[in-house]
């Protein structure tokens, strides 16, 4: 068996695990095709980014188990996880994706509801009288 590489990534509620080997550049994503689960263009184009900086498109296949959050986040989940296995593969790709931001783990979340008030932020109707 050859070579192969795992790396985890995380988005807003969205948890990616993928499985990255050597071969013709084949995305599989909770056994869908890569382009059936991320419709978009957009989407699409971020989860290849990163094989797009460090010149890899068609190099390597990747098996994607994803959960959690919507499509957007699973999308995000998914680049950081590719391209945390990439400076696996190859510690010098760190030195590209880096400045790219494709190393950040995007920290933002849903902030939680406060008691006593509808949201996170929202108040109840305030009544003058």
């Amino acid at each position: 068996m050859s070579q192969e590489f795992i790396a985890t990534g995380r988005r807003k509620e969205a948890v990616a695990r993928i499985r990255m080997s050597p071969g013709t550049g084949k995305i599989e994503v909770n056994g869908r095709p890569f382009e059936d689960y991320f419709k978009t263009i957009n989407l699409q184009n971020s989860v290849l980014a990163p094989f797009e900086i460090v010149q890899a498109v068609n190099t390597f296949d990747v098996i994607v188990s994803t959960s959690g959050g919507g499509v957007h986040g699973q999308a995000g989940a998914v680049r950081l996880a590719i391209s945390r296995a990439l400076t696996e593969v190859k510690p010098e790709h760190r030195a590209v994706l880096k400045p790219e931001g494709m190393l950040t783990r995007d920290p933002r979340m849903k902030e939680r509801k406060k008691p006593g008030q509808p949201g996170a932020r929202k108040r109840f109707q305030f009544s003058k009288r």
